[in-house]
């Protein structure tokens, strides 16, 4: 088994399984942090995400329908139609009250926790090596 561990297979295998794993994770994030700060609908929010997360983040359209429905599922945000100056009427994402207050927390308990001293002074970058 020890062999299989270290191989080089199973490090390829768990590092792209991981970070696929992870990048559906952060779409959604990324989609609750752009929906935050305006309205958008799906076609414009691929390109406002990838230039938001520099680049880091580059969902296809078809994942980007899969999250929007998913967190309308659990009344994370709603949508309205709203006409559009060139062409049909195009379906506007918003966050509820909800998606708000949930993003609010998973900041609070995810990112503003890399601000504490003892968490800050686990970042390579902090060390004076």
């Amino acid at each position: 088994m020890k062999e299989f561990y270290g191989s080089v297979y199973y490090r390829k295998t768990c590092w792209r399984n991981g970070k696929k794993t992870t990048k559906k994770g952060l779409l959604s994030f990324w989609l609750l942090l752009l929906l935050a700060q305006r309205k958008a609908y799906p076609y414009e929010m691929k390109s406002a995400i990838n230039e938001m997360s520099k680049n880091t983040i580059n969902a296809d359209e078809n994942s980007i329908y899969r999250s929007l429905n998913r967190l309308a599922g659990s009344e994370l945000l709603v949508s309205e139609l709203l006409p559009s100056e060139t062409g049909p009427s195009r379906r506007y994402f918003f966050l509820t009250d909800l998606g708000h207050d949930l993003l609010n927390r998973f900041i609070t308990a995810n990112i503003l926790v890399f601000e504490q001293p003892e968490v800050a002074e686990m970042n390579p970058k902090n060390s004076s090596s």
